[in-house]
């Protein structure tokens, strides 16, 4: 991927968060640039309510298979560990590395996706959610990786243009 085409992404998102004020916009709008930047055949947002243990889906661009509803409990693990202690993305490009750590993983594998990076969106020092994109193994490469550092910003966007829409 070239500087201009990053850049025109960028510029995309930038126009569609300025402009949508639809309540999924925001988070649409970021799905679009995910795919764009790093690629994502599964998009999710999850946010964490650390204080009662939980996390929920706040959206997804698969419903039938993930929908938006209810909470879960947060476990503690290695996943845990990297994303919420660390504040790093989280990277598995296996469905074997995928089962250790998501009890879903078969949900995954059957939507055809064998890899995830979990990227954590902390504002004022408080990890409010994590941005959840998922392809085939092997998919999330160590450029893609890098190049998911650009997405920081734009989540941060989303996340606080989205509770302002909520």
């Amino acid at each position: 991927m070239t500087h201009d085409e990053i850049a025109t992404a960028l510029a995309e998102f930038d126009a569609r968060i300025a402009n949508d004020t639809q309540a999924d916009g925001p988070w649409q709008a970021l799905q679009v640039l995910s795919q764009k930047l790093i690629g994502a055949k599964l998009f999710t947002i999850m946010t964490v309510d650390m204080k009662n243990e939980l996390a929920r889906r706040e959206y997804t661009s698969d419903a039938e298979s993930y929908p938006v509803s209810g909470t879960k409990p947060i476990h503690y693990d290695r996943w845990f560990d990297t994303v919420h202690k660390d504040r790093q993305s989280f990277v598995a490009n296996t469905i074997a590395d995928i089962a250790t750590v998501f009890s879903d993983h078969e949900t995954i594998w059957a939507l055809g996706c064998g890899s995830v990076i979990n990227i954590p969106v902390v504002i004022a020092g408080e990890l409010l959610g994590t941005v959840n994109c998922l392809d085939v193994e092997h998919h999330y490469t160590p450029e893609r990786v890098e190049r998911s550092k650009l997405l920081a910003i734009p989540a941060k966007l989303a996340f606080l243009a989205a509770s302002k829409a909520a």
